[in-house]
Protein backbone atom coordinates (compact mmCIF):
# COMPACT_ATOMS: atom_id res chain seq x y z
CA UNK A 1 0.00 0.00 0.00
CA UNK A 2 1.30 3.41 -1.02
CA UNK A 3 2.80 6.18 1.80
CA UNK A 4 -0.25 8.55 2.17
CA UNK A 5 1.53 11.87 1.32
CA UNK A 6 1.00 14.47 4.37
CA UNK A 7 0.40 17.51 2.38
CA UNK A 8 -2.60 19.66 4.21
CA UNK A 9 -3.53 20.18 7.61
CA UNK A 10 -6.37 17.73 7.28
CA UNK A 11 -4.27 14.84 6.70
CA UNK A 12 -2.65 15.53 9.73
CA UNK A 13 -5.88 15.20 11.28
CA UNK A 14 -6.93 11.91 9.77
CA UNK A 15 -3.40 10.45 10.99
CA UNK A 16 -3.60 11.81 14.63
CA UNK A 17 -6.94 10.10 14.92
CA UNK A 18 -5.18 7.00 14.33
CA UNK A 19 -2.45 7.64 16.93
CA UNK A 20 -4.42 9.29 19.93
CA UNK A 21 -6.68 7.09 21.67
CA UNK A 22 -10.10 8.81 21.46
CA UNK A 23 -10.53 10.25 24.47
CA UNK A 24 -7.94 12.57 24.40
CA UNK A 25 -8.46 12.64 20.14
CA UNK A 26 -11.81 13.96 21.03
CA UNK A 27 -11.27 16.22 23.93
CA UNK A 28 -9.09 18.54 21.34
CA UNK A 29 -11.26 18.03 18.36
CA UNK A 30 -15.06 18.26 19.49
CA UNK A 31 -17.28 21.02 20.68
CA UNK A 32 -20.09 21.72 22.89
CA UNK A 33 -23.61 20.66 22.45
CA UNK A 34 -24.45 20.06 18.51
CA UNK A 35 -21.00 21.57 17.50
CA UNK A 36 -22.89 23.75 15.16
CA UNK A 37 -20.06 26.69 16.27
CA UNK A 38 -17.02 24.25 16.35
CA UNK A 39 -18.40 23.34 12.89
CA UNK A 40 -19.09 26.68 11.37
CA UNK A 41 -15.73 28.08 12.83
CA UNK A 42 -14.00 26.22 9.81
CA UNK A 43 -17.45 26.34 7.02
CA UNK A 44 -17.47 30.08 7.31
CA UNK A 45 -13.69 30.41 6.32
CA UNK A 46 -14.60 28.85 2.87
CA UNK A 47 -16.98 31.16 2.02
CA UNK A 48 -14.49 34.12 1.83
CA UNK A 49 -13.02 34.33 -1.52
CA UNK A 50 -9.77 35.85 -2.50
CA UNK A 51 -9.13 38.47 -5.74
CA UNK A 52 -6.59 36.94 -7.73
CA UNK A 53 -4.21 39.19 -9.69
CA UNK A 54 -1.57 38.50 -12.51
CA UNK A 55 1.80 40.37 -13.99
CA UNK A 56 2.72 42.00 -10.54
CA UNK A 57 5.79 41.80 -9.40
CA UNK A 58 5.71 38.67 -7.10
CA UNK A 59 9.32 39.15 -5.58
CA UNK A 60 11.31 38.96 -2.55
CA UNK A 61 8.04 38.90 -0.54
CA UNK A 62 7.85 38.72 3.35
CA UNK A 63 5.40 37.69 5.87
CA UNK A 64 7.04 39.15 8.83
CA UNK A 65 4.97 41.35 11.23
CA UNK A 66 4.97 41.96 15.28
CA UNK A 67 2.28 40.20 17.16
CA UNK A 68 1.66 41.97 21.16
CA UNK A 69 5.07 43.89 20.53
CA UNK A 70 6.88 40.55 19.21
CA UNK A 71 8.88 40.21 16.41
CA UNK A 72 7.57 36.80 14.25
CA UNK A 73 7.79 35.57 11.16
CA UNK A 74 4.63 35.19 10.37
CA UNK A 75 1.15 36.07 11.52
CA UNK A 76 0.61 33.07 13.58
CA UNK A 77 1.06 31.97 17.12
CA UNK A 78 0.34 28.94 18.27
CA UNK A 79 -3.08 28.90 20.59
CA UNK A 80 -3.33 27.47 24.50
CA UNK A 81 -4.67 23.72 24.13
CA UNK A 82 -5.23 22.14 27.97
CA UNK A 83 -3.97 18.88 28.14
CA UNK A 84 -1.77 18.45 24.89
CA UNK A 85 0.62 16.47 26.73
CA UNK A 86 -2.32 13.47 26.28
CA UNK A 87 -1.72 14.29 22.30
CA UNK A 88 1.55 12.88 22.57
CA UNK A 89 4.28 12.56 25.23
CA UNK A 90 5.64 16.05 26.46
CA UNK A 91 3.74 17.83 24.26
CA UNK A 92 3.60 21.00 25.72
CA UNK A 93 7.51 21.15 25.05
CA UNK A 94 7.65 19.75 21.65
CA UNK A 95 5.17 22.22 20.44
CA UNK A 96 7.27 25.01 22.17
CA UNK A 97 10.38 23.81 20.76
CA UNK A 98 8.93 23.83 17.04
CA UNK A 99 7.22 27.33 17.87
CA UNK A 100 11.06 28.66 18.89
CA UNK A 101 12.44 27.41 15.90
CA UNK A 102 9.79 28.64 13.13
CA UNK A 103 9.75 32.01 15.12
CA UNK A 104 6.34 32.18 16.44
CA UNK A 105 4.73 32.14 19.72
CA UNK A 106 3.76 29.13 21.50
CA UNK A 107 0.95 29.98 24.21
CA UNK A 108 0.96 27.52 27.10
CA UNK A 109 -2.46 26.85 28.76
CA UNK A 110 -2.85 26.65 32.61
CA UNK A 111 -4.57 23.32 32.15
CA UNK A 112 -1.12 21.97 30.54
CA UNK A 113 0.49 18.75 31.12
CA UNK A 114 4.33 20.20 31.19
CA UNK A 115 4.60 22.89 33.92
CA UNK A 116 5.44 26.39 33.27
CA UNK A 117 8.66 25.45 34.89
CA UNK A 118 9.80 22.57 32.71
CA UNK A 119 9.24 24.58 29.55
CA UNK A 120 10.97 27.05 30.45
CA UNK A 121 13.68 24.46 31.22
CA UNK A 122 13.47 23.08 27.92
CA UNK A 123 13.27 25.96 25.72
CA UNK A 124 15.82 29.01 25.07
CA UNK A 125 13.43 31.50 24.28
CA UNK A 126 10.37 33.00 25.49
CA UNK A 127 6.69 31.72 25.60
CA UNK A 128 3.55 33.17 26.20
CA UNK A 129 1.03 32.05 29.04
CA UNK A 130 -2.75 31.60 29.12
CA UNK A 131 -4.26 32.03 32.25
CA UNK A 132 -7.41 30.69 33.99
CA UNK A 133 -8.57 32.75 36.85
CA UNK A 134 -9.80 30.72 39.42
CA UNK A 135 -11.72 31.26 42.81
CA UNK A 136 -8.31 30.78 44.45
CA UNK A 137 -6.81 34.28 43.91
CA UNK A 138 -3.50 33.58 45.79
CA UNK A 139 -2.93 30.57 42.97
CA UNK A 140 -3.80 33.01 40.48
CA UNK A 141 -1.68 35.19 41.66
CA UNK A 142 1.10 32.61 41.94
CA UNK A 143 0.65 31.38 38.71
CA UNK A 144 1.46 34.93 37.21
CA UNK A 145 4.50 35.51 39.21
CA UNK A 146 6.00 31.93 38.19
CA UNK A 147 5.04 33.11 34.62
CA UNK A 148 7.37 36.47 34.98
CA UNK A 149 9.99 34.14 36.89
CA UNK A 150 10.23 31.96 33.47
CA UNK A 151 10.13 35.19 31.75
CA UNK A 152 6.86 34.86 29.30
CA UNK A 153 7.14 37.26 27.24
CA UNK A 154 2.99 37.75 27.22
CA UNK A 155 -0.16 36.37 29.62
CA UNK A 156 -3.13 35.54 27.33
CA UNK A 157 -6.36 35.85 29.40
CA UNK A 158 -8.81 33.87 28.82
CA UNK A 159 -12.22 35.31 29.57
CA UNK A 160 -14.61 32.75 28.10
CA UNK A 161 -14.08 30.10 30.52
CA UNK A 162 -16.32 31.40 33.74
CA UNK A 163 -18.21 28.27 33.71
CA UNK A 164 -17.79 24.71 31.55
CA UNK A 165 -19.47 24.31 28.27
CA UNK A 166 -21.36 21.01 27.89
CA UNK A 167 -19.17 18.80 26.01
CA UNK A 168 -21.07 15.81 24.77
CA UNK A 169 -18.07 13.70 23.59
CA UNK A 170 -16.29 14.05 26.99
CA UNK A 171 -18.88 12.49 28.68
CA UNK A 172 -19.43 10.02 25.99
CA UNK A 173 -16.01 9.03 26.88
CA UNK A 174 -15.88 9.31 30.13
CA UNK A 175 -13.13 11.29 30.40
CA UNK A 176 -11.98 12.34 34.08
CA UNK A 177 -9.29 13.27 36.37
CA UNK A 178 -7.79 10.84 37.38
CA UNK A 179 -8.58 8.64 34.35
CA UNK A 180 -11.43 5.58 35.09
CA UNK A 181 -9.54 2.74 32.72
CA UNK A 182 -12.76 0.96 31.46
CA UNK A 183 -12.29 -1.78 28.80
CA UNK A 184 -13.03 0.89 26.11
CA UNK A 185 -10.33 2.84 27.39
CA UNK A 186 -7.73 0.05 27.58
CA UNK A 187 -8.27 -0.75 23.90
CA UNK A 188 -7.81 2.55 22.75
CA UNK A 189 -4.35 2.52 24.49
CA UNK A 190 -3.52 -0.95 23.33
CA UNK A 191 -4.80 -0.42 19.79
CA UNK A 192 -2.27 2.92 20.31
CA UNK A 193 1.25 1.32 20.74
CA UNK A 194 3.00 4.30 19.52
CA UNK A 195 1.61 6.48 22.17
CA UNK A 196 1.56 4.53 24.41
CA UNK A 197 5.26 3.65 24.19
CA UNK A 198 5.70 6.97 24.14
CA UNK A 199 3.97 8.08 27.22
CA UNK A 200 4.88 5.27 29.40
CA UNK A 201 8.55 6.76 28.38
CA UNK A 202 7.73 10.44 30.41
CA UNK A 203 6.97 11.54 33.82
CA UNK A 204 5.19 13.77 32.98
CA UNK A 205 1.02 12.60 33.15
CA UNK A 206 -0.78 15.12 35.40
CA UNK A 207 -1.22 18.98 35.44
CA UNK A 208 2.04 20.28 36.14
CA UNK A 209 1.00 23.74 36.89
CA UNK A 210 -1.81 22.69 39.60
CA UNK A 211 -0.47 19.72 41.55
CA UNK A 212 2.15 20.53 43.82
CA UNK A 213 1.36 24.50 43.59
CA UNK A 214 -2.59 24.81 44.59
CA UNK A 215 -3.78 24.18 48.10
CA UNK A 216 -4.98 20.91 48.69
CA UNK A 217 -3.61 19.18 45.47
CA UNK A 218 -1.16 16.15 45.96
CA UNK A 219 -1.99 13.98 42.95
CA UNK A 220 -5.04 13.84 40.61
CA UNK A 221 -7.67 12.17 42.84
CA UNK A 222 -7.81 15.54 44.57
CA UNK A 223 -7.06 17.38 41.24
CA UNK A 224 -11.01 16.39 39.93
CA UNK A 225 -12.79 17.66 42.97
CA UNK A 226 -10.32 20.90 43.10
CA UNK A 227 -11.05 21.87 39.11
CA UNK A 228 -15.03 21.31 39.72
CA UNK A 229 -14.91 24.14 41.71
CA UNK A 230 -12.45 26.59 41.09
CA UNK A 231 -13.46 28.03 37.70
CA UNK A 232 -14.77 31.59 38.90
CA UNK A 233 -18.48 32.60 37.71
CA UNK A 234 -17.78 36.05 39.50
CA UNK A 235 -14.55 37.10 36.57
CA UNK A 236 -15.02 40.97 35.75
CA UNK A 237 -13.64 44.11 33.87
CA UNK A 238 -12.51 44.87 37.38
CA UNK A 239 -10.55 41.18 37.53
CA UNK A 240 -8.74 42.35 34.44
CA UNK A 241 -7.53 45.39 36.02
CA UNK A 242 -5.46 43.75 39.23
CA UNK A 243 -4.25 41.02 36.53
CA UNK A 244 -2.59 43.80 34.34
CA UNK A 245 -1.19 45.41 37.44
CA UNK A 246 0.01 42.37 38.84
CA UNK A 247 1.22 41.27 35.67
CA UNK A 248 2.98 44.45 34.12
CA UNK A 249 3.83 42.94 30.87
CA UNK A 250 1.99 42.68 27.68
CA UNK A 251 -1.50 41.69 28.23
CA UNK A 252 -4.07 39.89 25.40
CA UNK A 253 -7.61 39.21 26.37
CA UNK A 254 -8.99 36.19 24.38
CA UNK A 255 -12.59 34.66 23.95
CA UNK A 256 -13.55 38.62 22.69
CA UNK A 257 -17.24 38.00 20.12
CA UNK A 258 -19.30 40.98 20.89
CA UNK A 259 -18.21 44.63 19.59
CA UNK A 260 -19.27 46.09 23.18
CA UNK A 261 -17.08 43.86 24.80
CA UNK A 262 -14.25 44.72 23.11
CA UNK A 263 -14.45 47.94 23.60
CA UNK A 264 -14.57 46.70 27.24
CA UNK A 265 -11.47 45.04 26.67
CA UNK A 266 -9.63 48.26 24.50
CA UNK A 267 -10.70 50.47 27.79
CA UNK A 268 -8.47 48.01 30.14
CA UNK A 269 -5.33 48.68 28.70
CA UNK A 270 -4.54 45.50 27.11
CA UNK A 271 -2.30 45.29 24.64
CA UNK A 272 -4.42 42.78 22.00
CA UNK A 273 -7.68 40.96 22.07
CA UNK A 274 -8.50 37.31 20.83
CA UNK A 275 -11.52 37.30 18.84
CA UNK A 276 -12.64 33.51 19.42
CA UNK A 277 -15.69 31.64 20.97
CA UNK A 278 -12.87 28.78 22.55
CA UNK A 279 -12.95 26.80 19.32
CA UNK A 280 -16.77 26.19 19.48
CA UNK A 281 -16.34 24.68 22.98
CA UNK A 282 -18.16 26.79 24.92
CA UNK A 283 -21.35 28.72 23.91
CA UNK A 284 -22.90 26.70 21.07
CA UNK A 285 -25.18 28.72 18.85
CA UNK A 286 -22.91 31.55 19.12
CA UNK A 287 -21.30 32.88 15.40
CA UNK A 288 -18.05 31.72 13.97
CA UNK A 289 -15.04 34.20 15.17
CA UNK A 290 -14.29 34.79 11.30
CA UNK A 291 -17.62 36.22 11.26
CA UNK A 292 -17.92 38.50 13.50
CA UNK A 293 -14.34 39.47 13.26
CA UNK A 294 -14.98 42.71 10.49
CA UNK A 295 -17.58 44.77 13.11
CA UNK A 296 -15.11 44.31 16.12
CA UNK A 297 -12.33 45.38 13.89
CA UNK A 298 -14.82 48.59 12.93
CA UNK A 299 -15.68 49.26 16.59
CA UNK A 300 -11.91 48.76 18.31
CA UNK A 301 -9.29 48.29 15.03
CA UNK A 302 -7.80 51.57 15.95
CA UNK A 303 -7.51 50.89 19.84
CA UNK A 304 -6.23 47.80 20.05
CA UNK A 305 -4.58 44.92 18.14
CA UNK A 306 -6.46 42.19 16.97
CA UNK A 307 -5.99 38.57 16.72
CA UNK A 308 -8.47 35.95 15.78
CA UNK A 309 -8.86 32.37 16.38
CA UNK A 310 -11.35 29.28 15.58
CA UNK A 311 -11.36 27.09 12.41
CA UNK A 312 -7.69 28.37 11.53
CA UNK A 313 -6.85 25.30 9.14
CA UNK A 314 -4.48 26.60 6.63
CA UNK A 315 -2.43 29.65 5.39
CA UNK A 316 -5.20 30.81 3.24
CA UNK A 317 -7.18 30.60 6.74
CA UNK A 318 -4.54 33.03 8.16
CA UNK A 319 -4.35 35.37 5.17
CA UNK A 320 -8.73 35.94 4.92
CA UNK A 321 -7.90 36.78 8.39
CA UNK A 322 -5.64 39.47 7.84
CA UNK A 323 -7.15 41.17 4.83
CA UNK A 324 -10.37 41.26 7.59
CA UNK A 325 -8.39 43.06 9.56
CA UNK A 326 -6.55 40.59 12.03
CA UNK A 327 -3.07 41.15 12.86
CA UNK A 328 -2.56 37.31 13.32
CA UNK A 329 -4.22 34.30 13.74
CA UNK A 330 -3.82 31.43 16.18
CA UNK A 331 -3.57 27.59 15.49
CA UNK A 332 -5.07 25.49 17.90
CA UNK A 333 -6.72 22.14 16.56
CA UNK A 334 -4.05 22.49 13.43
CA UNK A 335 -1.35 21.91 16.33
CA UNK A 336 -3.50 19.25 17.88
CA UNK A 337 -3.13 17.28 14.50
CA UNK A 338 0.20 18.14 14.27
CA UNK A 339 1.52 17.48 17.60
CA UNK A 340 -0.88 13.73 17.98
CA UNK A 341 0.45 12.77 14.24
CA UNK A 342 4.49 13.00 14.49
CA UNK A 343 5.22 14.71 17.56
CA UNK A 344 7.74 17.81 17.15
CA UNK A 345 8.28 16.85 13.70
CA UNK A 346 4.82 16.73 12.90
CA UNK A 347 3.90 20.50 14.54
CA UNK A 348 7.23 21.76 12.78
CA UNK A 349 5.31 20.19 9.39
CA UNK A 350 2.23 21.86 9.94
CA UNK A 351 3.42 25.75 10.70
CA UNK A 352 5.68 25.16 7.51
CA UNK A 353 2.55 23.73 5.77
CA UNK A 354 0.38 26.82 6.77
CA UNK A 355 3.87 29.00 5.86
CA UNK A 356 3.82 27.97 2.09
CA UNK A 357 0.37 28.80 1.97
CA UNK A 358 0.09 31.93 3.27
CA UNK A 359 3.33 32.77 0.82
CA UNK A 360 1.85 31.45 -2.02
CA UNK A 361 -1.32 32.63 -1.41
CA UNK A 362 -0.03 35.98 -0.92
CA UNK A 363 1.65 36.19 -4.32
CA UNK A 364 -0.93 35.01 -5.67
CA UNK A 365 -3.08 37.74 -4.86
CA UNK A 366 -0.58 40.26 -6.16
CA UNK A 367 1.10 41.31 -2.96
CA UNK A 368 4.70 41.21 -1.67
CA UNK A 369 4.56 41.88 2.01
CA UNK A 370 1.78 41.25 4.80
CA UNK A 371 1.49 44.21 6.09
CA UNK A 372 -0.16 45.40 2.71
CA UNK A 373 -3.01 43.01 2.53
CA UNK A 374 -6.41 44.09 3.38
CA UNK A 375 -10.01 43.94 1.86
CA UNK A 376 -9.35 44.87 -1.43
CA UNK A 377 -7.60 41.12 -1.49
CA UNK A 378 -10.60 39.51 -1.14
CA UNK A 379 -14.01 39.53 -3.51
CA UNK A 380 -16.97 38.99 -0.58
CA UNK A 381 -15.09 41.75 1.97
CA UNK A 382 -17.69 43.25 4.14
Amino acid sequence: MAKTQLCEVNDYKNLARKRVPRMFFQYADSGSWSQSTYHNNEKDFGKILFRQRVAVDMSNRSLATTLAGQDVTMPVALAPIGMLGMQHANGEIHAARAAEKAGIPFTLSTMSIASIEDVAAHTEKPFWFQLYVMRDKDFAERLIDRAKAANCSALVLTLDLQILGQRHNDIRNGLSAPPRFTPSHVWQVMTRPRWALNMAATRRHTFGNIVGYAKGVRDLSSLSSWTAEQFDPTLNWQDVEWIKERWGGPLILKGIMDAEDARHAASTGADAIVVSNHGGRQLDGAPSSITVLPEIVDAVGSKIEIHVDGGVRSGQDVLKAVCLGARGAWLGRALVYGLGARGEKGVSEVIDIVRRELDTTMALCGERLIGNVGPHNLYNAP
